[in-house]
C-alpha cells in the first residue's frame, strides 16, 4: 500500500515536472510574440532541434566533459572547506562570530568582483574552480553548522562516555545526524554551482567549455544553441543532484 502511494507521488511529480517544461517553452514562445523578435526568441522547436543537434556533436560532450569536471571539483573542495568550517563554527560560538562578517562578504560580493580579483591572482584556468568554490563555501558551512546545532546533545554525550571528538565519531555519529541539512545544501550548490562555473568560465574565456560556447553563439547571434546550452545545463545539474541517490539505492538493493 505504502509503496503503490509512493509511486502514484513520484508520476504526479513527474507529470507536473513535464506540464512545468511545457509552461516554460509557452512563455519563451509567448516572448517571442510580444517582442516581435525571432532571433532573440526563436521557436521551440527550433531550441529543440539545436539542442539534439548539439547533442549529437562530439565537441558539445568534450566542452560538457570540462564544465562538469569544474563543477564537481568545485563541489569537493567547497565541501571539504565548508563542512570542516561549519563543524568548527558548530563547536565553537567565537568561531562563528569571528567568521561570520568573513562568511556575509562571500554571500554578497559580486560575482564579476571576485572572478576579476581572482583573475589578477592567479591563472585564468584556475579562475572557474576557485571562484566558484568560494562562492559555494559559505552555503555548505552554513547548513554544517546549523545541522551541528542541531544534533541530539543527550545522544552526543553517550558517545563522549565512549571518546572524544575525533574523525571517526564524525564520520559515524555526526554526518549521518546531519545528512538531511546537508542533503539540501548539496541540492542547492548543485544548481548555483554550475551558474557560477559556466558563468565564470564566459567571464575568462575558459577554452572548450560550456560557457566559451554560449560566449560564441552570443556573438554570432545563435541564440536557439544559448537556449539549447541551458536545457544542457539543467541536464547535467539533475544528473548530478540524482546520481548519489541512485547510486545510495542500487548499493543498498546490493546489499540485501
Amino acid at each position: 500500500m505504502i509503496s503503490t502511494m509512493a509511486q502514484n507521488k513520484k508520476t504526479r511529480e513527474a507529470t507536473v515536472f513535464f506540464l512545468g517544461i511545457i509552461l516554460t517553452g509557452c512563455l519563451i514562445q509567448a516572448a517571442g510574440w510580444i517582442k516581435g523578435d525571432r532571433i532573440v526568441f526563436p521557436g521551440v522547436f527550433e531550441i529543440l532541434k539545436a539542442f539534439f543537434r548539439l547533442l549529437l556533436d562530439g565537441r558539445t560532450w568534450s566542452k560538457i566533459l570540462v564544465t562538469l569536471k569544474h563543477l564537481v571539483v568545485s563541489l569537493f573542495f567547497s565541501s571539504l572547506i565548508g563542512i570542516t568550517v561549519g563543524v568548527a563554527e558548530g563547536r565553537s560560538a567565537f568561531l562563528r562570530t569571528l567568521l561570520k562578517p568573513l562568511m556575509i562578504l562571500l554571500r554578497s560580493i559580486p560575482m564579476v568582483i571576485m572572478v576579476v580579483v581572482i583573475m589578477v591572482m592567479t591563472k585564468y584556468e584556475r579562475v572557474p574552480v576557485i571562484a566558484t568554490s568560494l562562492f559555494l563555501i559559505p552555503l555548505i558551512s552554513e547548513a554544517t553548522c546549523e545541522g551541528y546545532l542541531s544534533l541530539d546533545k543527550s545522544l552526543l554525550d553517550v558517545y563522549r562516555l565512549e571518546s572524544d571528538f575525533s574523525f571517526n565519531v564524525f564520520r559515524s555519529v555526526h554526518l549521518p545526524l546531519m545528512a538531511g541539512y546537508l542533503k539540501q545544501a548539496y541540492i542547492s550548490a548543485v544548481g548555483m554551482g554550475m551558474k557560477l562555473v559556466v558563468s565564470t568560465e564566459y567571464l575568462v574565456q575558459t577554452k572548450n567549455s560550456l560557457g566559451k560556447a554560449i560566449h560564441s553563439s552570443s556573438y554570432f547571434n545563435e541564440y536557439q544553441d544559448i537556449y539549447a546550452y541551458a536545457l544542457v545545463m539543467i541536464m547535467l545539474v539533475l544528473l548530478v543532484s540524482e546520481l548519489p541517490v541512485l547510486i545510495g539505492k542500487i548499493s543498498s538493493r546490493i546489499k540485501k
